[in-house]
């Protein structure tokens, strides 16, 4: 399922999540700006490696925060940003934008240590601001429940247009990410994909919205 939009209108601009939208935009632009030659590098640096985490957390903690605005390349920037869009605004909306940032923030620290405890020795460096994302639609979930998702769904191999209510279509996309997560405990997924990221995110998204959610 790919989202196209949602039935609800921000009563303010989202501020703040453009601004994190920006911000990702001038990381990538940055990334293929140094070339690829120093590209790997950058990201071995700047991304969220688990088993440097926790055998260098002194000097490592900090790509907690950098691997949120690093991706690993066009397809990666933009899914993520084009979410983040759509679901963003209400979720800022409803917490008003000093907490939305807060909020965002943690989500994706959440995200990352999740993916660090479950795989404490992977060297490979994580980036993306998927995790921090999955907390946005772990909110909007429990905000807009009735909220419907206009979504390209494939059947039969040919796309349609349908509207999806909100909960059935971030229910599934948590079930998609728990299942595929426990496939990567196993070692059945190459992907390469950060799945407990999400999940991680997407949990804290659901605890923690009550909180900044303005009165």
């Amino acid at each position: 399922m790919i989202p196209l939009r949602d039935t609800l209108r921000s009563r303010r601009f989202p501020l703040v999540n453009w601004l994190i939208i920006l911000a990702n935009a001038a990381a990538f632009y940055y990334e293929l700006r140094i070339g690829p030659s120093v590209l790997n590098d950058f990201i071995n640096t700047w991304g969220l490696v688990p088993a440097r985490l926790w055998t260098d957390p002194q000097s490592a903690w900090v790509t907690i925060f950098s691997a949120m605005f690093l991706h690993g390349g066009w397809f990666h920037i933009l899914s993520n940003m084009w979410v983040l869009f759509i679901f963003g605004d209400n979720v800022e909306d409803r917490m008003g934008s000093g907490r939305y940032l807060v909020f965002y923030l943690l989500s994706g620290v959440a995200a990352g240590l999740m993916q660090a405890f479950l795989l404490p020795g992977s060297p490979v460096p994580m980036v993306g601001a998927s995790g921090a994302i999955a907390g946005v639609l772990g909110a909007y979930l429990v905000l807009f429940p009735r909220a419907r998702i206009l979504s390209l769904v494939p059947i039969f191999f040919i796309f349609t247009l349908i509207e999806i209510p909100a909960l059935v279509f971030l229910l599934f996309w948590f079930a998609s990410q728990l299942f595929s997560g426990f496939l990567a405990l196993g070692g059945a997924s190459g992907s390469g994909v950060a799945w407990w990221a999400h999940i991680g995110g997407f949990v804290f998204g659901l605890l923690s919205v009550l909180i900044f959610r303005k009165r």
